[in-house]
């Protein structure tokens, strides 16, 4: 890259667009709460026939991320277009084994949040006393812990605990949604991680706990769909793009 060549210069009008997507969902993260300092992460694939995806500067807080630090890799999480930032391989294990597996997949994102910690150590995982746990309830798989994600051999099985489902429960460890879109990843992310929330709430009351009826849980898919009209990201992404150009723009930059 030359001094004067920008990296919007570099990529197709689709990839600028989906930079500034990821960007914008790593803003809303902090936004929210959910970050932890760099660590973890957020991909999405970039359109075309490459096998090619964006993910975070390594060591720029999520706050700060923007459109043109994100950093283009490939599966082995090497980088395929010139960056002066920095990048983890190592972090982006767990995405590109579903990003190899899920070709619907557009967007993976990973959570260390205190509510979603709490809720993977617990043993029966997330309970159906919401309305708001439905959602990534009707989606849900959990995946043992294994140590820190950086072995390949863990691949496999991480990805067939996932199935075809959305949502992802890291024992011991975190959250992880999927979505054809980042906006439909943000919006799963955005319930499981409230549904946790509530959940280690009501529990901390020390009172019984009513669960929602299973009859209703498992009727809970068809009406999560008509009720979101899919998953519904297009349908919240466009209103929290404005709530971050209210606050500051600079993702886009």
């Amino acid at each position: 890259m030359t001094r004067h060549e920008s990296v919007r210069d570099q990529v197709s009008g689709k990839e600028w667009q989906l930079r500034v997507d990821l960007a914008a969902c790593y803003r809303l993260i902090a936004m929210y709460g959910w970050d932890d300092l760099v660590f973890t992460h957020v991909s999405a694939r970039v359109p075309g026939p490459d096998e090619h995806f964006l993910i975070n500067a390594y060591g720029m807080l999520f706050e700060e991320m923007s459109a043109s630090s994100l950093v283009k890799v490939d599966l082995a999480g090497e980088k395929v277009l010139d960056s002066a930032y920095p990048v983890n391989p190592a972090g982006f294990v767990i995405h590109s084994a579903i990003h190899a597996a899920r070709h619907d997949v557009g967007c993976v994102l990973h959570t260390h949040s205190k509510a979603g910690v709490a809720v993977s150590a617990q043993a029966d995982g997330l309970l159906p006393i919401s309305q708001t746990s439905l959602f990534p309830y009707s989606s849900l798989a959990y995946h043992d812990y294994e140590g820190v994600a950086l072995n390949d051999d863990e691949k496999p099985r991480l990805v067939a605990d996932l199935g075809n489902n959305n949502a992802l429960m890291l024992r011991n460890h975190g959250l992880l949604t999927t979505g054809t879109t980042i906006a439909d990843a943000f919006l799963m992310m955005y319930v499981f991680e409230t549904a946790c929330q509530i959940q280690v709430m009501a529990q901390s009351s020390g009172g019984e706990l009513i669960q929602v009826p299973q009859a209703i849980v498992e009727g809970i898919r068809a009406q999560a769909e008509q009720v979101t009209t899919g998953l519904g990201g297009a349908l919240i992404w466009p209103g929290l793009l404005r709530k971050l150009d209210r606050t500051d723009s600079s993702f886009r930059d």
